[in-house]
């Protein structure tokens, strides 16, 4: 991996699919697995998408996928 994981984490973009975000912040597949959102079937959508059709908050969710990257709860 080239960046460490709390980098990569802090540069998850809303265009990002769902899988790209878990194959690059393992720690986002809990996060993404409690809000509903579905990596297997939905994984190759982009984060704003999948956001979207799930009626999230997409500024909240980065929020949440980021702090899961570097570790805090």
């Amino acid at each position: 991996m080239n960046h460490p994981t709390g980098l990569a984490a802090q540069q998850i973009g809303p265009n990002d699919s769902l899988n790209a975000i878990v194959d690059r912040v393992p720690q986002a597949l809990p996060v993404l697995q409690r809000l509903g959102l579905d990596t297997c079937c939905g994984g190759a959508l982009p984060l704003q998408v999948a956001v979207q059709h799930h009626g999230l908050d997409l500024a909240q969710v980065l929020a949440a996928l980021r702090a899961a990257g570097a570790g805090e709860p």
